[in-house]
């Protein structure tokens, strides 16, 4: 199985895989998020497939020296497998081909699980914190 970029063809199958891993939030809309994410340069979605079935994805951007991952996915039923540390060297390797030197990701403070995995790979807690607000669209000028 190899990691590739998706196209828009392959929105309800990633938002299906975010939703079955409780990766959504209602305030940020999933549909939104990847579109985004397939249109512009500076980021991407990756996946793995086995079959035609898309069972992996993980989302990745980058600002010209830091990247981001997000929506790592795994389908429940082939976790364990390697797909997720697979996804995670692929963005790796997305985000230094675009110059980038570093990979931050967010994980919920809860997610135990989720934080020792990216510890297994090599990822360190980071002394931050993070600030942020919920900006709303504008129709104005």
């Amino acid at each position: 199985m190899s990691v590739v970029e998706l196209g828009p063809a392959d929105a309800p199958a990633a938002i299906a895989l975010w939703e079955a891993t409780a990766l959504t939030r209602p305030w940020n809309p999933p549909r939104a998020d990847f579109d985004r994410a397939i249109s512009d340069s500076a980021s991407a979605v990756l996946g793995i497939r086995d079959g035609d079935a898309l069972v992996a994805t993980a989302m990745v951007g980058h600002d010209g020296h830091r990247g981001w991952l997000y929506y790592l996915a795994v389908a429940p039923d082939q976790q364990r497998r390697g797909l997720g540390a697979a996804l995670v060297r692929a963005a790796e390797a997305w985000i230094v081909a675009r110059g980038g030197v570093k990979l931050q990701l967010m994980v919920r403070g809860e997610n135990d699980a989720v934080a020792a995995f990216y510890r297994a790979l090599g990822y360190d807690e980071q002394p931050v914190v993070v600030h942020g607000r919920r900006l709303e669209a504008s129709g104005g000028s």
